[in-house]
């Protein structure tokens, strides 16, 4: 069986991510088709879906415009897996900035920036629930969990959230798309597969 994978690809780290998922198919002998997502009609037929990082201002804005924002919510409550990372969890979350019209499909609230600007990126090792070993997370002018709800947290930097699993969404305030290591793909994505097979 060969799983579909979309990739939101209206703007942001797509080709990144096309290469993480395939990485993290094959960690797990899971063979997988990436399908990139930039209008609608092409979302539906997918078993997985990813909303890369980026300008959520943007994603937000031609999702809506493309017709996709309604499958992504048609996706998720179909219960599949989707991994948000970065602006994708702005989007799927709830953020107050009025310039991004987010989904609501996680129940958390993000500050945009929290973490500061471009010259204030970092990378650090996280405990995440879930992986064996630390994981290195790349943080670039990245959001903030500031409210996880009824979600259940994965990790934190400095007591704060940044990662976070809600029903079949998993949502990261940073990118695991710029790693060698695909475990962060593979626990949002194949594990909850694996799990319902």
């Amino acid at each position: 069986m060969t799983l579909l994978a979309g990739v939101l690809a209206v703007q942001g780290n797509v080709s990144e991510h096309v290469r993480a998922i395939s990485r993290a198919g094959e960690a797990v002998d899971e063979r997988v088709e990436v399908r990139e997502i930039r209008s609608s009609s092409r979302l539906p037929d997918c078993d997985l879906l990813l909303a890369p990082g980026g300008e959520s201002t943007t994603i937000s804005r031609l999702i809506h415009k493309e017709g996709i924002a309604p499958e992504i919510r048609d996706h998720v409550e179909a219960g599949k897996p989707v991994l948000a990372t970065c602006a994708g969890l702005i989007v799927l979350g709830r953020c107050e900035d009025d310039r991004v019209e987010s989904l609501g499909l996680l129940d958390v609230e993000v500050e945009r920036n929290a973490f500061g600007r471009q010259r204030d990126s970092f990378e650090t090792t996280l405990d995440v629930t879930g992986l064996d070993e630390p994981f290195p997370a790349v943080f670039i002018r990245a959001p903030v969990i500031a409210d996880s709800r009824s979600c259940e947290v994965l990790a934190s930097v400095e007591g704060r959230p940044v990662a976070v699993r809600g029903g079949p969404i998993v949502g990261t305030a940073f990118h695991p798309e710029l790693t060698d290591d695909p475990r962060i793909h593979r626990l949002a994505l194949f594990d909850s597969v694996a799990a319902t097979q």
